[in-house]
């Protein structure tokens, strides 16, 4: 498998722990709007960019 498209950005949605949020950037992806729960989101303001990125 291979992707059909790469895309940059400054940072990824990480939990305070560190983790990555593989779920929102799923969402993204799919052009879907964010449903999930997001309070334990390190940074919100990076949705906002991943989604401008998009």
């Amino acid at each position: 498998a291979k992707p059909k498209d790469i895309r940059f950005g400054d940072n990824l949605p990480k939990t305070r722990s560190g983790k990555i949020m593989r779920r929102l950037l799923r969402s993204l992806a799919k052009g879907e709007a964010i449903m999930q729960d997001t309070s334990t989101l390190e940074n919100p303001a990076i949705l906002e960019q991943l989604a401008e990125v998009r």
